[in-house]
């Protein structure tokens, strides 16, 4: 059994998106298999944003932030799921980012700075990005620079791996049956903790 902590980064609180039928399913398939699972959405979260290094080193950690940063440490495995906004992560999702990894948190011994050990090491992740675009042609053609950037220099920067990704591509008016195709796809993730 794994402990799994779903982090929605959708910054639409509406109700209706691909990214919430597809993180309810892979919930349904983490349920199945017997693992525990949560589900962070960033939407429903209230946090301001870091405006300076002062701030992310020494400044108060919101409540919604220190009750995110205990479901991390909890988890044995990370999915993030967010859409591709201007090729990348969403404003919302980097300033969750910027919030959670602080020093304090992120570090086992801050004093050393990044030489430290990170305290995250040793969890899997998931990344499910949605987007407008064929997924074969942002792979190819922009070889996935926002996700990649966003797997080496937040993932890894933050000693998570192995991180893997799921990209669905032409999500605007998607044919039920492939959108039920990727809704049994996550359910199968979420039983195998993938």
């Amino acid at each position: 059994m794994a402990t799994i902590t779903l982090i929605q980064g959708h910054p639409d609180a509406g109700n209706g998106h691909l990214l919430d039928d597809l993180a309810d399913a892979y919930l349904d398939g983490a349920a199945a298999g017997g693992h525990m699972a949560e589900t962070l959405r960033l939407n429903a979260l209230d946090f301001p944003l870091i405006r300076s290094k002062q701030d992310w080193e020494e400044g108060p950690i919101p409540p919604d932030i220190q009750a995110a940063q205990a479901a991390i440490l909890s988890a044995d495995h990370l999915v993030f799921l967010f859409p591709l906004w201007l090729g990348d992560v969403p404003a919302l999702m980097k300033a969750f980012l910027e919030q959670v990894a602080r020093p304090a948190f992120l570090l086992e011994e801050p004093a050393k700075g990044f030489a430290s050990r990170r305290r995250l090491a040793g969890r899997s992740t998931r990344s499910i990005v949605s987007m407008g675009m064929p997924a074969l042609l942002y792979r190819l053609y922009f070889l996935s620079h926002g996700v990649r950037s966003f797997k080496r220099n937040v993932l890894g920067f933050a000693g998570l791996g192995p991180n893997a990704d799921t990209l669905i591509g032409m999500v605007d008016n998607m044919p039920t049956e492939r959108r039920d195709r990727l809704l049994q796809r996550m359910e199968a993730l979420g039983r195998a903790r993938k």
